[in-house]
């Protein structure tokens, strides 16, 4: 089977040279593939997640008795959704990565940075979805109706208890639809990546098709379906999280 399908690829490539798929009859340049791909992957759970936090974390600070925290978190958010994730991305890794530790490599003298260049794209990007989802799930606490959180209040529930057992299982209902789109946007953003060296899926593509310019073509749609994918596996798994959640007069219809 996988030399028929070499086979198929190598006399493809023999009679339409700008369609030279490589990488399934090259098994270093199919590994550099998958790679790519275990990379982004990579990326897009640990940013989701982290980003998520971040949005629950702030929408909670938001409503601080503490004005200083109030305004800490505002400028948080006016800092990251006023400038481009690409100069975010640059920043952090160039300008940051300056000033934070190193250690010592596995040779024994040479120093290497205590955050590398994937730890970076992370929090880069974490912090710049986690702004938008800072303000997604604030309009899901507003939602929730005044009522429930007094009837709260009347129970003895402290503002820590209300807000995790009460206020934001409601709001997270709300904020789902929302949050989906945030979520896809930061997959998409994941690509930006590249212009940090982080090997994900874009830098590998585009190594691949640099060494070898008749792969163009065919690296560019593995890439594209690719993403097609990726994305229709988030949204197809938020909109079924979306329908097991739903409450009547929460959430999406």
């Amino acid at each position: 089977m996988i030399e028929t399908i070499t086979s198929f690829f190598l006399q493809l490539a023999d009679d339409y040279p700008r369609w030279n798929f490589i990488f399934f009859y090259d098994s270093f340049q199919w590994w550099r593939l998958v790679g790519g791909l275990k990379m982004t992957i990579l990326l897009s759970i640990a940013c989701v997640l982290l980003s998520v936090v971040i949005g629950i974390v702030g929408a909670w600070l938001q409503g601080s008795p503490r004005r200083w925290v109030r305004l800490l978190v505002q400028g948080y958010i006016q800092f990251f959704r006023n400038t481009p994730p690409f100069v975010q991305l640059l920043f952090f890794y160039f300008a940051l990565g300056q000033i934070t530790p190193t250690i010592t490599g596995p040779d024994g003298w040479t120093e290497v940075p205590l955050i590398s260049n994937v730890g970076w794209a992370i929090i880069s990007l974490s912090f710049f979805a986690g702004s938008f989802n800072v303000e997604i799930f604030r309009a899901g606490i507003e939602a929730v109706p005044e009522s429930t959180r007094e009837a709260a209040d009347s129970l003895g529930f402290s503002r820590f208890q209300s807000y995790v057992e009460l206020v934001m299982p409601l709001a997270f209902r709300v904020s789902l639809p929302a949050l989906n789109n945030n979520l896809v946007n930061l997959i998409k953003t994941t690509t930006q990546a590249i212009g940090i060296a982080v090997p994900e899926l874009l830098y590998e593509c585009v190594g691949i098709w640099n060494d070898y310019p008749s792969a163009l073509y065919p690296t560019m749609t593995v890439l594209f379906f690719v993403f097609i994918i990726l994305v229709g596996i988030l949204v197809a798994g938020m909109h079924k999280w979306e329908k097991s959640m739903q409450i009547p007069g929460y959430g999406a219809s």
